[in-house]
């Protein structure tokens, strides 16, 4: 464990079990029909959307949005959009993979921006939910873990773009950031 971790939540194992069974239900939610496009939001949504589509059992293609709205550990309620998608999504339906899903605001304007831009469906994937800190109702489709309202890092969660190449999801020591 590294040594500005106080707990590991999330396990390695627990997120490679996790992800195994969540594409497992997209697989079969998406039986017959024309695979999604996979949507993820860099970066800290990288290391999850590696892991879950090694498991997806159908023909994928992914892309990717660059969104902001977090500064330390707060998020601002500004969503700026940095990096759109390279490809027109126009009838298309949408996995959006997101690290975790906190207060809503950045999902449900990226949803709608995509709804708007003529997606067919928009359906949520997320590594973790922390709904105590929800401002905007929202609720993914697919959800890793549900935690409590503790600051994470790892497994692509960052503290200013640090600690996102830990293999686990952990919380980070107090000092660190206040």
């Amino acid at each position: 464990m590294h040594q500005l971790i106080k707990k590991v939540l999330v396990t390695e194992e627990q997120i490679i079990a996790r992800s195994k069974e969540l594409a497992k239900q997209i697989t079969n939610d998406y039986a017959g029909k024309e695979a999604p496009l996979f949507v993820a939001l860099l970066k800290g949504s990288v290391p999850f959307l590696a892991e879950l589509v090694k498991h997806v059992e159908m023909d994928i293609e992914f892309d990717f949005m660059d969104v902001s709205s977090y500064e330390g550990t707060e998020s601002i309620g500004d969503i700026k959009i940095l990096k759109d998608l390279d490809r027109s999504i126009k009838g298309l339906d949408i996995i959006l993979v997101e690290d975790i899903v906190d207060t809503g605001r950045t999902l449900t304007t990226v949803k709608q921006t995509l709804l708007n831009k003529g997606a067919n469906s928009v359906k949520i994937v997320t590594l973790l939910d922390k709904p105590d800190r929800r401002v905007v109702e929202i609720k993914a489709e697919y959800t890793g873990f549900e935690i409590e309202n503790e600051f994470v890092v790892g497994f692509g969660l960052d503290y200013n773009q640090k600690f996102r190449n830990l293999p686990y999801i952990g919380v980070l020591k107090d000092e660190c950031y206040r």
